[in-house]
């Protein structure tokens, strides 16, 4: 084999926001923060300030190798420790909140981290787990000395002190930057470990036209958690491109949102389907506009078709997309191509909004049967998909065995089909299918078409056990407001919409419970319901 001739220059992550700081230096960046004042700076700044945290961090005892936990929302600070941590050659452990405390414990202690970074409050969550945590030495507030909490350090001040300038090592790129927690709701969570090659590879990718499709004029605001899978990668692919970067802390309500979406030009933004159920009922009874905005990415759990269609009537386009902690995560997003533009807009629509997304580049994919064939890309036949590449996971942190198969196949637990235009629609996840007297109900497509009755602010399909049919389907629905919906109007609303025979069994008016990342939590719906069919078959 010949060897190319070309310089082996490493992709380490600092050197992102480096260039931002260059290219795009006085590039405007927003930040709401916990019970302060809005933040504003550029870029340049934001590198100067990482250089300091850096500093800061290492006078802390932070050494390469050594691991970081954050325990915060999408602030100006938190993007600064994106750079910071693995610039430095440590891994940023982005802690979620929204765990159950025992998990989280877990996770901080499994990371075996040196320093917790935390937002102010925080500080109440911290205080009831310290005594758990067993190899935490610091713990940081992350704000001003004016705001501090008694018993932490202080972020600022701890910077304020430290150069601006920091010697950023050439690291190998493919040592560890970020360990991203799943959700663990079927056992303990499991730890996936970025490179530095695979966030840089896939924030080149996610930056493309056929995926987010970012540029310097862009206005980005970031609705999806920093914690939650380094914020489907946009802190990195927003930067290489220029954006306006608008971070909305912990505030995710309709109004908060149409405050800075307004206020700030905001053109494009993302999150799972709650966020935005609550963004549009806020302007459908305020009567607002949706400003600037231009294009929203909706992941987490499949897209309401409903939604897409509120969104299009407020010139707002939507896009889908599909990832998971395990491939960085993204995996597909639901652009647009010639082809499929052929067949005219209402065509062009439906195959948006009813599909996941098309394959880009740097992720492989696969339906396969029971018997692991591969499936034709029909858009009919649906199997168990699979995915490899260079940002995808090849084994869980600390565990022996590798996740993958012997050609690098990794197993993503759902089902879904791949239509001629190379479109992937998830049917449902493995352990979520409904077998109903031998046939199938799929839960996703029931919530989607649920999801669209007004009043509704999220639905939820479980299958549980019944006596005759092994299993039928109950629905959970959680109204916008307290009567909002009936089970009446649910059911007249469902009945022409659906297979009569795929009608629940069961409607009930309550909470749905969500996973530490936004989902509709299963598991806790068969765990609570799971009997509620149980009396004999008449």
């Amino acid at each position: 084999m010949l060897q190319g001739l070309m310089q082996d220059a490493p992709l380490n992550i600092h050197d992102i926001l480096r260039f931002a700081s260059v290219a795009h230096g006085s590039r405007e960046l927003v930040s709401r923060n916990v019970d302060e004042p809005v933040w504003r700076y550029d870029y340049a700044r934001a590198w100067r300030r990482a250089a300091q945290a850096a500093h800061a961090l290492a006078t802390l005892g932070v050494e390469p190798g050594d691991r970081v936990s954050s325990l915060a929302w999408n602030t100006h600070r938190h993007f600064e420790l994106f750079f910071a941590v693995p610039g430095m050659g440590a891994v940023l452990h982005t802690a979620n909140p929204r765990l159950p405390e025992d998990h989280l414990v877990f996770t901080i202690n499994h990371a075996g981290s040196k320093v917790l970074l935390l937002d102010r409050n925080m500080a109440e969550i911290v205080d009831r787990i310290k005594g758990q945590l067993e190899t935490v030495q610091h713990y940081v507030v992350l704000s001003d000395a004016e705001r501090m909490v008694d018993g932490f350090e202080c972020y600022e001040s701890l910077i304020a002190a430290e150069a601006e300038d920091y010697p950023w090592p050439k690291l190998d790129e493919n040592a560890g930057a970020f360990l991203c927690y799943t959700s663990g709701t079927t056992g303990d969570p499991k730890g996936v470990l970025y490179s530095h090659r695979s966030v840089v590879l896939h924030a080149l990718a996610a930056g493309l036209p056929g995926a987010l499709n970012f540029s310097a004029f862009d206005v980005v605001m970031p609705c999806q958690s920093l914690y939650h899978a380094t914020a489907w990668g946009l802190p990195f692919a927003g930067a290489i491109n220029g954006v306006k970067f608008v971070f909305p802390c912990d505030r995710f309500d309709g109004a908060s949102l149409q405050q800075m979406i307004a206020d700030e030009g905001v053109t494009f933004s993302g999150g799972v389907p709650t966020i935005w159920t609550m963004y549009l009922d806020h302007l459908a009874k305020t009567g607002e506009a949706p400003g600037k905005l231009q294009r929203v990415i909706i992941g987490g759990s499949a897209v309401p078709r409903d939604m897409a269609v509120a969104f299009d009537r407020l010139g707002v386009a939507v896009q889908q997309i599909w990832g998971m902690t395990e491939t960085s995560p993204l995996g597909v997003v639901s652009t647009p191509t010639p082809a499929l533009a052929a067949l005219g807009k209402d065509d062009e629509n439906e195959v948006i909004w009813t599909r996941q997304g098309r394959m880009m580049f740097g992720i492989e994919m696969k339906i396969v049967d029971d018997d692991d064939n591969a499936l034709p890309h029909d858009g009919e036949q649906s199997g168990a998909l699979m995915v490899r590449g260079p940002w995808v996971l090849e084994r869980y942190y600390r565990a022996d065995a590798s996740a993958i198969d012997a050609e690098g196949w990794f197993d993503t637990g759902d089902i879904s089909t791949i239509d001629r235009f190379g479109f992937m629609r998830i049917t449902d996840r493995k352990k979520d299918v409904i077998k109903s007297g031998g046939e199938w109900i799929s839960s996703i497509d029931l919530e989607n078409i649920a999801a669209g009755c007004p009043g509704v602010k999220v639905a939820a399909v479980a299958g549980v056990y019944h006596s005759k049919w092994e299993e039928r389907p109950i629905m959970l629905v959680e109204p916008l407001e307290v009567g909002s919906v009936t089970e009446d109007a649910m059911r007249e609303w469902l009945e022409p919409r659906i297979i009569k025979w795929w009608m629940p069994d069961r409607i009930i008016l309550g909470a749905v419970p969500l996973t530490a990342t936004g989902k509709i939590d299963k598991k806790a719906i068969r765990d609570k319901y799971g009997q509620v069919l149980a009396e004999p078959a008449t």
